[in-house]
C-alpha cells in the first residue's frame, strides 16, 4: 500500500524528531515550575532556557515571550487585553479595534466580540491578490489614532499564503502611536522573523505549525505595552496568563523552532521549487486559477491555493482523499462548515469561485514525489468532480 501524501501542513505539521525527543525527556520528570523545591527549580530552568531559545530564534527578548495554549489564546489575549487596559486607563468608551477582512477567525471573532461590547470595529479591505489597502489604513489611522486600542494584521494568510508588508504596516501604526499586533502563525518557521526589527508591539505564534506539539503557543509582547489579563490565577507569565505551564510542551516548541530556524533558508528554497512545480502542473488543467499573489517572493513558500472552475471543493477533497492525498478547502479551524472561504470572498471571488478552491500546504516532510503523485491524480480527479455538477 502506498503511503499517504500529506499536503495540509498549514493545518498542522508533523512533529520534528527533535521536538518529540525534547518532550519525551521532560515527560519523565516531575516538578511544577512555580514550586521552590529542587524539582520545581529544575522545571523552571527548562522553561526559561526554552524561552531563551524561542526569543533568540525570533529576534525577541526572553521577557517578551508569554507562553499560551496556542495562537488562538494569544490572539484573544492581545485584543481583549488591549481593550480592557485602555478602558481601565480612560473613561472614553469610544474605542476602536482595527483588523482586516482576511484574518483567521481567532482574530475576527474576538474583534467582533469586543465590537458587541461597544467597541467600534474597522475592517481593512484587501485587493484581488489579498493585500491590504495601505491608503485605507492611513486614512483610518489619521481619523482614529488616539482611540485605537489595537491594530491587528495577519503576517501571512493561512489560506492563500499571501504575505502582508508587515514592517510598513507597523511603521505606519507606530508613527501614529497605535499598538500593532500580527498573527504570525503561518509566518514563523517559514519566513525570517525579527520581532525587534519588525516594528510590531506583539506577535502570536503556535508551535504545531512549525513541527512542535499541539497545545503550546506564545504571544510576543514588548515589555512596555500595557495589557490587562484575560484569565486570572497564580500570576504566571507577567501576570498576563495565569496557569501552570506545560514544561514538556514548551521544550518541544523550543526544539522545533530551533531546527526550523536553522534550516529556514535552504528549506524555503526547496519548498518554493515544489510549490512552483505544483502550481505549474495545476494551472495546466483547463479552468484553474491561482488564488493569491503571483510573485513567489510575496507568498509563503509552502502554500498554494488553487481554484478549479466547475467543481465543488468538497468533492475534490474527498476524491483526493480516496487517492491517498490529504489537502484542505481552507482553514482547518472551520472544517466541517459548509460555506465558502471568507478570505477568498474578501478577495473579490464569487461564492461559487470561493467554493471551488483547494489549499495545498507543504512542509518539512513534503517530497518531489509527493507533488508528482498529486499532479498525476489531479486531471482525472477534476474531471470526475466536474461530472458531478453536470
Amino acid at each position: 500500500m502506498q503511503q499517504r501524501i500529506y499536503l495540509d501542513h498549514a493545518a498542522t505539521t508533523p512533529m520534528r524528531a527533535a521536538a518529540i525527543e525534547a518532550m519525551t525527556t521532560e515527560l519523565t520528570r516531575v516538578g511544577n515550575p512555580s514550586s521552590l523545591h529542587t524539582s520545581g527549580r529544575d522545571a523552571r530552568r527548562v522553561l526559561e532556557e526554552s524561552r531563551e531559545v524561542i526569543a533568540a530564534c525570533l529576534g525577541a527578548q526572553p521577557a517578551e515571550v508569554i507562553f499560551t495554549s496556542g495562537a488562538t489564546e494569544a490572539d484573544n489575549l492581545i485584543l481583549l487585553g488591549a481593550v480592557r487596559a485602555r478602558r481601565r486607563k480612560t473613561s472614553d468608551d469610544d474605542l476602536v479595534v482595527v483588523t482586516t477582512t482576511v484574518e483567521h477567525h481567532a482574530v475576527l471573532e474576538t474583534a467582533e466580540s469586543v465590537a458587541s461590547d461597544g467597541v467600534r470595529l474597522e475592517l481593512l479591505p484587501v485587493n484581488r491578490d489579498g493585500l491590504i489597502d495601505l491608503d485605507q489604513l492611513r486614512m483610518i489611522l489619521n481619523r482614529h489614532a488616539d482611540r485605537i486600542a489595537v491594530l491587528s494584521v495577519m503576517w501571512a494568510n493561512n489560506e492563500t499564503g499571501v504575505v502582508q508588508p508587515i514592517e510598513e504596516i507597523a511603521g505606519l501604526a507606530r508613527r501614529a502611536g497605535v499598538l500593532v499586533h500580527s498573527d504570525a502563525v503561518q509566518a514563523v518557521g517559514q519566513l525570517p522573523i525579527d520581532f525587534a526589527g519588525s516594528g510590531l508591539d506583539a506577535l502570536s505564534l503556535s508551535a504545531h505549525k512549525f513541527g512542535g506539539p499541539v497545545g503550546i503557543g506564545a504571544l510576543l509582547a514588548r515589555k512596555e505595552i500595557r495589557l490587562a489579563p484575560v484569565q486570572h490565577g497564580g500570576g504566571q507569565e507577567r501576570d498576563l496568563r495565569s496557569g501552570t505551564l506545560d514544561v514538556a510542551g514548551v521544550a518541544g516548541a523550543a526544539a522545533a523552532i530551533k531546527i526550523s530556524t536553522e534550516a529556514l533558508a535552504a528549506e524555503s528554497r526547496r519548498l518554493r521549487d515544489l510549490r512552483e512545480k505544483l502550481i505549474t502542473g495545476a494551472l495546466a488543467i483547463d479552468g484553474t486559477v491561482l488564488n493569491g499573489v503571483g510573485d513567489p517572493a510575496a507568498s509563503l513558500p509552502g502554500i498554494a491555493n488553487v481554484g478549479f472552475a466547475g467543481c465543488q471543493a468538497d468533492d475534490l477533497l474527498m476524491l483526493l482523499d480516496q487517492a491517498g492525498i490529504d489537502c484542505s478547502t481552507g482553514s482547518a479551524c472551520t472544517a466541517g462548515v459548509s460555506q465558502p472561504s471568507h478570505v477568498l470572498e474578501a478577495m473579490g471571488r464569487t461564492r461559487q469561485q470561493a467554493g471551488s478552491a483547494l489549499r495545498f500546504s507543504l512542509g518539512h516532510t513534503t517530497t518531489a514525489s509527493d507533488i508528482d503523485r498529486l499532479l498525476a491524480a489531479l486531471p482525472a480527479t477534476v474531471e470526475r468532480a466536474r461530472r458531478v455538477l453536470r
